[in-house]
């Protein structure tokens, strides 16, 4: 029998718990425990967000956690996991931000990503409006969270077990770097698929198997 593991999945900007349904759905049919989480919209910033992870720890004793974030949600999972690395088994970053220590969203997307950021936010001036293609169901993504650089101390290299699904089909995408950056460290397992950047639509089974290796891991 496997052990029943604990993961907690952030999603990506403009996105909410939602997105990780189809995947959701299969892990808890499997005895897992799934958190999918859905992130405050309005005038908050990149540690609002952490903190509110980091609630969600404290109020559930979560503890042996597989955190995983697509895209934006791979700034959030760095965050959080440099408070708590003691409390996290694996860290898997689905096609997502690695920041490193004094590093923005915004410093790490190039072109016409960054106009997405300021000019997606001219409505009101504090959240961008999801891309036309998005779920209908994603909501304006507030822009300070983009902003606002990571501050790390460097305990998130603590944790054990870190894994990078890099999704090369995404037209221009702004994570090459991070890829290039990762994929010969021996402190990472690294896996590039030539599919789009919205894993769950295009790749569930791949994403499914990575996370349940690292609920093994």
């Amino acid at each position: 029998m496997v052990p029943m593991t604990t993961y907690v999945l952030i999603p990506g900007a403009c996105h909410g718990g939602w997105y990780y349904d189809p995947i959701s759905e299969r892990l808890r049919a499997e005895g897992h425990e799934v958190h999918a989480v859905t992130l405050s919209t309005g005038r908050v910033n990149l540690e609002d967000h952490a903190a509110e992870v980091l609630d969600l720890f404290e109020r559930l004793d979560l503890r042996d956690v597989v955190l995983a974030g697509h895209s934006y949600g791979g700034m959030v999972i760095t965050t959080v996991a440099d408070r708590v690395p003691d409390r996290i088994r694996s860290l898997v970053y689905v096609d997502a931000f690695v920041p490193r220590d004094g590093e923005s969203a915004y410093d790490i997307v190039h072109g016409d990503w960054r106009t997405w950021y300021v000019e997606g936010s001219s409505g009101d001036g504090f959240s961008m409006a999801p891309l036309p293609f998005f779920d209908e169901r994603a909501t304006p993504h507030p822009l300070p969270t983009l902003l606002q650089r990571a501050l790390l101390t460097g305990a998130v290299d603590k944790v054990p077990d870190r894994r990078y699904m890099f999704l090369a089909g995404m037209a221009d995408t702004p994570l090459a770097g991070t890829y290039e950056r990762l994929r010969h460290d021996p402190a990472w397992h690294v896996t590039e698929l030539p599919v789009g950047h919205n894993v769950v639509a295009e790749a569930p089974e791949e994403l499914l198997a990575t996370l349940k290796a690292a609920g093994q891991s």
